[in-house]
């Protein structure tokens, strides 16, 4: 066998059983398009659009996996929502151990402020933990818990929640009160949706909401978003 013929051998090998070989995901997990072709889904983490300023450790694709208990709730969810010509926007779900490890090491870098201004202008970066902002565990981690919002079914553009995604500070409590009578209906109009479909809030994000009866309720994963 000549040298070229080798190349494209080992190429022809790695295109067939790397590239296109999907990983496999503990049982109870799927990718949440395999169930809702038509969701709208932005991983933050896997971008640089989110208060760290760059990519987040084990975020390796923008593929949504959630518990399967999950996926199906969520299904739902985007059915009544398209019924108003409305649609979900997905910015996370679940959320690897490893990358909660690099938002503490993060945390713990007091001098890498680069979007403060953009996601915790009123917050010392020194005082995350404290507040809340930044845990050693997240629910994330179990699967069963999502970031979303609400977009317009023409536009694809979000509905105005009155504080953007991953903000901290007071304006993204969901009963905050110094937001527009629109941004305040926007906003329970989430609420209401999603409560119906057995999703409980977490009150000081408007976006973040967790499984009642989440099927891994004491289990952290930490396989690779791929």
């Amino acid at each position: 066998m000549n040298y070229k013929t080798l190349i494209y051998v080992a190429c022809f090998t790695l295109m067939t059983f790397g590239f296109n070989q999907k990983q496999t995901l503990p049982e109870g997990f799927v990718y949440a398009k395999t169930l809702i072709p038509d969701l709208d889904v932005e991983l933050r983490y896997y971008t640089t659009n989110n208060f760290v300023g760059d990519t987040i450790d084990n975020y390796k694709a923008n593929k949504l996996i959630i518990t399967k208990a999950t996926a199906e709730k969520l299904k739902l969810v985007q059915e009544e929502l398209q019924q108003q010509n409305l649609c979900l926007k997905v910015y996370d779900g679940y959320r690897p151990q490893g990358a909660v490890n690099h938002f503490i090491r993060w945390a713990r870098n007091l001098n890498d402020t680069l979007n403060k201004q953009q996601f915790y202008p009123d917050v010392d970066k020194r005082n995350l933990f404290k507040a809340g902002y930044i845990a050693s565990r997240s629910g994330h981690s179990r699967g069963s818990t999502l970031d979303l919002t609400i977009t317009d079914g023409e536009t694809g553009e979000p509905l105005d929640m009155g504080s953007p995604y991953d903000f901290f500070g007071e304006q993204s409590w969901v009963d905050y009160k110094d937001i527009t009578e629109l941004q305040k209906a926007n906003r329970q109009l989430l609420q209401t949706v999603m409560l119906k479909h057995n999703f409980r809030n977490y009150p000081k994000e408007w976006w973040h909401f967790t499984l009642r009866w989440e099927p891994f309720p004491e289990t952290y994963f930490d396989f690779v978003v791929e």
